[in-house]
Parts: C-alpha cells; sequence; structure tokens
C-alpha cells in the first residue's frame, strides 16, 4: 500500500483548517492556582487550557511583576503540555502593553496564546494584535501568536463580525458577568446562571450573534463561566446547553471541579465517534474518493465533519478506535 494521504492534507489543502482545541479554558490568577491548574493537566491530560490571569489576577501597582510571574509559570518546566496562555488588561489599561512585552518575551514559544478582554470596538482589538504580532517578531517567533478575544460588551457586540475577520484570533469568549452588569439592571441579576443565560432574549441573541461570527470565520466559541462551582449536574448542564443550543464548542472553567463536567458534557457521541472512525478509515483506502458506509453514500463533505469529530474527540480524553487512532494520531 502507498503511503496515505493524511486527512489534513487531503480535506484542507491550501485553506485554513478549524482550531482543534480543548473543550475547557481554566482560569487562574495566582501562582499557587496557575501551578495546581498545571500539574491538574498533568493528571488529566490535555484536556483543558489553562489561562493565567493578568486582568483580575493581578494587584494595583504590581502589574509587572504579576506579568513577570505569568511568564516564568508559562516558561516553566510545570507547563508541560505547552497548553498555557494569559489573559493581559484590556486596552484601555495602561499596563496591557507591558503585559505583552514581558509575557512574550519571556514565556517565548511556550506561550499558547493572549486573551484579550473588554474591547470596545474592532479598532481596539486590531490595535492589540498589530502590537502582539510586533512583539513576537522582535521576539524571534516563528509564527503569531494566536488570539483570544472577549465579546463583553455592547461595542464589541456591535462589531463582533468586524471582530471576527481580523488575523490570528483563534477564540472568541463570551464574557457574561461583564456583559449583563453593561445593561445597567435592565437584565436581572438572575440572568448570570440558567436558566436565564441562556433564555433571556438579550442574552440568547448575542450568545448567538458571536457564535455565528466565530463559526464563519473559522473561530473557536467559547462559553462564559458557570457559578456553580461544585454540582458537577449543573456545571454539565450548562455545558450541553451552551454545546447543543448554541453552538459553543468550548467552555470556561474558574475552579478545578468545573474541569472534568465540562469535558465531559462537551465529549462527542460515541456512537458518532465510532461512525467517523469507520468512515475516514474507509475513505483513506478509496484516496479520499466517495464511498459507501451502512448505505449511506459519503464524500468531502462529511469527511470534513467527520474528520473534525474524531479529532475533538482526541482532545477530550476519549478513546478513538484503534486502526483510526493508529492512522491518525499516531505520529
Amino acid at each position: 500500500m502507498t503511503t496515505a494521504t493524511h486527512p489534513n492534507d487531503a480535506l484542507f489543502a491550501g485553506e485554513k483548517s478549524f482550531p482543534v482545541l480543548a473543550a475547557c479554558e481554566h482560569f487562574a490568577g495566582s501562582e499557587k492556582l496557575i501551578g495546581k491548574a498545571m500539574d491538574l493537566q498533568v493528571e488529566y491530560g490535555p484536556v483543558f487550557d489553562v489561562t493565567c490571569d493578568c486582568e483580575d489576577g493581578a494587584a494595583a501597582g504590581q502589574e509587572r511583576e504579576h506579568a513577570e510571574m505569568v511568564a516564568r509559570m508559562i516558561a516553566s518546566d510545570r507547563n508541560v503540555h505547552g497548553r498555557a496562555g494569559a489573559r493581559i488588561h484590556d486596552p484601555s489599561h495602561p499596563a496591557w502593553r507591558q503585559d505583552v512585552d514581558i509575557i512574550v518575551n519571556g514565556a517565548g514559544g511556550r506561550l499558547a496564546y493572549i486573551t484579550v478582554p473588554k474591547a470596545t470596538n474592532s479598532g481596539q482589538v486590531a490595535e492589540v494584535i498589530r502590537y502582539i504580532g510586533d512583539v513576537a517578531k522582535r521576539a524571534g517567533l516563528d509564527k503569531p501568536v494566536p488570539v483570544h478575544v472577549l465579546i463583553e460588551t455592547h461595542g464589541a457586540l456591535r462589531d463582533v463580525f468586524q471582530i471576527a475577520e481580523l488575523p490570528n484570533i483563534e477564540v472568541l469568549d463570551f464574557g457574561l458577568m461583564d456583559f449583563v452588569s453593561g445593561h445597567h439592571g435592565a437584565i436581572p441579576a438572575a440572568a448570570m446562571r440558567s436558566p436565564g443565560q441562556f433564555e433571556h432574549a438579550l442574552l440568547a441573541r448575542a450568545k448567538a450573534d458571536m457564535v455565528a461570527a466565530a463559526l464563519a470565520n473559522g473561530i473557536v466559541p467559547a462559553h462564559n463561566v458557570c457559578l456553580n462551582l461544585k454540582d458537577a449536574e449543573v456545571i454539565a448542564s450548562d455545558a450541553r446547553r451552551a454545546r447543543n443550543e448554541f453552538g459553543f464548542l468550548r467552555m470556561w472553567s474558574i475552579y478545578p471541579a468545573q474541569i472534568q463536567p465540562i469535558v465531559n458534557a462537551m465529549r462527542p457521541d460515541f456512537t458518532e465517534v465510532e461512525d467517523a472512525a469507520g468512515i475516514l478509515v474507509a475513505a483513506q483506502d478509496a484516496d479520499w474518493g466517495p464511498i459507501q458506509y451502512k448505505g449511506e453514500l459519503h464524500d468531502r463533505a462529511t469527511y470534513r465533519y467527520f474528520w473534525e469529530v474524531l479529532q475533538k474527540a482526541k482532545v477530550t480524553g476519549m478513546a478513538v478506535p484503534a486502526e483510526a487512532d493508529h492512522r491518525f494520531f499516531a505520529n
């Protein structure tokens, strides 16, 4: 048998493939909590990313010292999987450029991404992206630093499609708490938790618009936190609703007990994973031409869908059928 073409090469030649990211993004602000999160990554595997928080984590007046700690942690051996990023201060804060300078230069290629909070328009986001790119180039990084953007203001929501078209954006995050607060009491506090966060018309519209903008531009949409820190069923229910009703593919965690329920709820259906494996193995054997599988016709359009299912299964820690695992993930 000749060397088989990998799905990434057969299905996405010459175009942007969709980012395959962990289904959970865990926020930690202090050195102790960042270290604990990195240790959990070793225990669980790379099924979640760690976001080291400079925005809410740094005490006023200690922004430089905090950014230096974040850079040191990301560059350290504790970051075993290389899946740690940083949330910098917002574009109106005097420390945001300092955050970028310290973290990009200090963490270098170990930095997985930078998250930008509280932007109020697309121009602000474009300015931050340009600055990150300039610093990364001067630091000698061989590829752009992926950027995650929080949509949590009226202006960011208004410009969300323009923001999603900017370069190097990997994730759009919905920031529920600040978004609700920005409505001056028109959205009740009860809508910061379920079921209101999914059913209030203003929030449903905002989430749907953000997800649509993200997916239209090959960007992963990430859902906000669940305020319940320890009830696994409440946390998992929020993750399932976010995934199944709104199309979110990732969700924030702010407490270690939230991580596993989110990952489990975001996993693909196992039956679909088995079908994806069978379809893609047969497709590769047919050199990615059309095939029949269980009496149905499949071609490159469905192969793309099932390849993303299989990748999502892998990054959420699911067992992938052995033949597909060997063919597509061995290297």
